[in-house]
């Protein structure tokens, strides 16, 4: 097959389908309608609004027939002569591919069909022929076939011989191996040259028409004085076979003729016969004197499978009378034909990523001349391509796509179809061509991350960049043209759209307002890319701006309280070394180092009669006896956080020492680090041991009012304690008959009350006296720190009663001088 041009179609699988149609029509046919496509063919119509439409793919005769792009109507354009245009073939066809309406492609064949339109004919209208009168009876003379270009029945069908009025010749009519038929003039009886010396026949060829038409040829025969014999051929005819493309030169057969007679007349030469004809004469030779018939031309089987020779011999005697034989060749199909790749129609543009498998991507038509074995093909593509090749009909093949396809993944293959035949050795021929992949929407964007982390210090600017998103579709076009936008979502109870903005062309992310840390620590958003193919698709992804925390608060001190940034602190005097006098406390609303604070004496200390922690701002002495060296001192405390830069603040306290009671509704500076720095197992215990001495004393307490009522006064005379039994009497219970109150002697005696407790004689073996001392005042709001301590066993004791809340003074010796140790009981209570 032939392919002019190649047509690029839109093929789709899914609605493509391959119908044959087969038409027939004789020759000679004016201009007219063959045959309606869409009708003969029951095509589906086109589309709705849509006219349909018929290309003509391939056309063996695009001068003889052709189509009509709307109708589908098949016509001739010209007369048809089957004779001019497939000469002698048994089979006349024409052959078309037509693409219907974007979907289904028809083969067409027209088959022209014969007619009696020819007679047969004779190469010549006479010819001449010398006949010996020694011809035997029975002997032969080949005569020139007659042509008749129609076929079958209304080619050659027999030959007849008129005018031969005595009835000595008659022919005989044999057919060759192609199918021809000749005649051969038979001597029936004895010719005699004296009687008649001439013989004029009519030779009439007639063919099978159903009016049968016909031809002559008139022989001229002479009589000629004899010659005994003729030569004559080992056999009447001879078979050989011949491998197509044989090297010139090559022998097929060495022919042998003998004469009888001697001298010239016996000696015999080869010749083909005259009615031999002239493409046998092209490729055979034949040696006149051996009889050795050599190839001198290229055999082709596909032209010429069976060729047939005839040969004469003849001697060189007078009026000589050849002998005839018949040499048949057979030739030998060679696999020397390459397979034949043919594009009947191929895929016009890209084919879309998108396409199902089955999709039609080209129409192929592969061939091979030569037969049998010589002539199977296999066909197939090569690579591991997403594409196959599915076998239709009569050598057609139609490539498809195996799988799906995926133009991200590769945007264009090259085809390459192999055709192989069964020959030995086998030939193969490939042919290529590309398809290119259309791009479809099938990919989404995908974000590079799945959650983006994004920092900005607090305080920035509105406007500033704080970064980008980024996505990637691997689509082209529009397709892959991504754009952003911030889907909608709120940062407390506000749309994220007041706290950011995004392009949408880059995914760059600008901050809309000034953040603060101590507000907003962080938020979160999604920021979502779209592409615009149509539909389009999307994806998401997570955005979180993490805002830092930059040192933009100064500390604040909130203890102790100031006024004009400024304290004073009360210190009792001989507090000793390490006595917390205060805790200065601060608060920085920055986090991390930026909150982190330092404490220190920055100016007033140049004595060094204080020290500050640190870390946790307690303020101690320093000094033994710091009131000695300046009863008022000034501290300058700075308070400084770690950031950068660091940022301070600065408080004055004013330390003075005081002896004697606070003044009403000042506090106390030794209890107040208690409630910020002690720690939880010490809490727990002296709440224990609290909880226990509070029980005691209620105890205690509740039984002093019990006696109370029996004795409102007490005698503060005390007795002599030297009864030889106090140490061996049982333990009495103490009540307020047993107690007097003295004057203790203690160094504060003129600013505190004092009230001495002494005990009777059934408290023990030797008097035991107490201090009870109160160092503040009962209106205090702090609890208070009472001192229960025995005295000097040599006391002045007071003349007459007094009350129990009086002071008293005057010695009160004692008889007994045991001595006895000084003991304090501290209680405190924690607020």
């Amino acid at each position: 097959m032939h392919l002019s041009v190649f047509l690029f179609l839109l093929l789709w699988a899914q609605a493509l389908t391959l119908k044959n149609l087969n038409y027939s029509i004789p020759e000679e046919k004016i201009q007219g309608v063959i045959g309606n496509i869409a009708k003969d063919a029951e095509l589906e119509l086109g589309e709705q609004g849509k006219k349909s439409n018929f290309r003509v793919l391939e056309n063996s005769a695009p001068h003889l027939i052709d189509v009509d792009p709307e109708s589908g109507l098949l016509y001739t354009k010209q007369r048809i002569d089957r004779e001019t245009l497939c000469r002698q073939n048994s089979k006349c066809q024409l052959s078309m591919e037509v693409f219907a309406n974007d979907k289904e492609i028809c083969m067409i064949k027209v088959e022209i069909q014969d007619i009696n339109d020819n007679a047969p004919s004779f190469p010549s209208e006479q010819i001449d022929i010398d006949i010996s009168e020694n011809a035997a009876p029975g002997t032969r003379f080949p005569l020139a076939a007659a042509y008749d270009p129609d076929t079958k029945e209304n080619g050659l069908k027999t030959y007849q011989i008129t005018r031969d009025d005595y009835s000595i010749f008659s022919l005989d009519v044999k057919s060759r191996g192609d199918g021809t038929k000749f005649p051969e003039l038979v001597v029936q009886r004895s010719l005699d040259r004296e009687e008649r010396s001439h013989h004029t026949l009519i030779i009439t060829a007639t063919d099978g028409g159903e009016y049968p038409k016909s031809g002559t040829m008139q022989i001229n025969v002479k009589v000629t004085d004899s010659n005994d014999n003729s030569p004559v051929f080992e056999q009447p005819s001879y078979v050989v076979e011949i491998p197509e493309n044989a090297p010139l030169g090559t022998v097929i057969i060495d022919l042998n003729a003998t004469d009888s007679d001697e001298g010239i007349n016996g000696q015999v030469t080869y010749s083909f016969s005259c009615y031999v004809p002239d493409r046998i004469k092209e490729l055979f030779s034949i040696d006149p004197r051996t009889g050795v018939i050599k190839i001198q031309g290229k055999i082709d089987f596909e032209e010429n499978p069976i060729i047939e020779i005839d040969v004469q011999a003849k001697d060189q005697g007078p009026n000589p009378i050849p002998g005839h034989c018949k040499v048949t060749v057979k030739v030998l199909d060679r696999n020397d034909n390459w397979p034949s790749i043919g594009f009947v129609a191929v895929r016009q543009g890209a084919v879309s990523e998108a396409a199902t498998p089955g999709t039609v991507i080209a129409l192929v038509r592969v061939t091979d001349k030569d037969s049998g074995r010589n002539g199977q093909l296999q066909c197939r593509i090569l690579g591991n391509v997403p594409f196959k090749l599915e076998e239709n009909y009569d050598n057609f093949y139609t490539v498809v796509t195996d799988r799906p396809l995926d133009r991200e993944v590769k945007d264009e293959y090259n085809i390459t179809i192999v055709a192989k035949d069964n020959g030995n050795p086998p030939l193969n021929s490939t042919k290529s061509f590309t398809v290119k992949i259309l791009d479809e929407n099938d990919n989404a964007p995908r974000f590079t991350k799945m959650v983006y982390l994004l920092q900005v210090p607090e305080n920035n600017i509105p406007g500033e960049y704080l970064g980008s998103v980024l996505a990637h579709d691997p689509d082209l076009g529009q397709n892959g043209t991504v754009s952003y936008s911030l889907l909608p979502s709120n940062v407390s109870e506000e749309s994220i759209t007041t706290y950011v903005n995004i392009k949408p062309t880059d995914g760059a992310i600008y901050a809309l307002r000034s953040f603060n840390y101590e507000q907003t620590k962080y938020f979160d958003f999604k920021v979502q890319a779209k592409d615009s193919g149509n539909p389009h698709l999307e994806s998401n992804t997570t955005v979180r701006v993490s805002v830092l925390d930059v040192n933009d608060n100064i500390p604040v001190i909130v203890l102790p309280l100031l006024q004009n940034d400024t304290a004073e602190i009360h210190v009792p005097r001989n507090v000793g070394v390490g006595h917390i006098i205060t805790t200065v406390r601060a608060v920085d609303n920055d986090f991390g180092e930026s909150g982190r604070l330092t404490y220190e004496i920055s100016d007033g200390n140049e004595e060094h009669l204080f020290e500050i922690d640190s870390v946790t701002g307690e303020v101690r002495t320093a000094q033994p006896l710091w009131e000695e060296v300046t009863p008022v001192v000034e501290l300058i405390i700075k308070v400084t956080d770690h950031g950068k830069p660091s940022l301070s603040a600065m408080a004055k306290l004013i330390v003075k020492a005081y002896s004697g009671p606070l003044p009403e509704g000042e506090p106390r500076i030794n209890a107040e680090h208690h409630n910020w720095d002690m720690s939880l197992p010490l809490i727990v215990t002296l709440s224990i041991i609290s909880i226990m001495l509070l029980a005691a004393m209620i105890t205690i307490a509740v039984k002093c009012k019990r006696e109370n009522k029996e004795i409102r006064t007490y005698n503060c005379r005390i007795a002599e304690y030297s009864h030889p039994q106090l140490g061996k009497s049982k333990k009495k219970k103490i009540n307020k008959n047993d107690i007097m109150l003295v004057q203790s002697e203690v160094e504060e005696r003129d600013t505190m009350n004092v009230m001495n407790v002494v005990s009777s004689p059934s408290l023990a073996t030797s008097p035991m006296y107490f201090d009870y001392q109160t160092r503040l005042p009962l209106s205090s709001p702090r609890s208070e720190v009472m001192y229960l301590k025995p005295t000097a066993n040599n006391l002045s004791v007071p003349q007459g009663h007094v009350g129990c809340h009086t002071s008293f003074t005057g010695p009160v010796t004692n008889t007994t001088e045991t001595p006895v140790n000084r003991m304090s009981i501290i209680q405190k209570r924690i607020v």
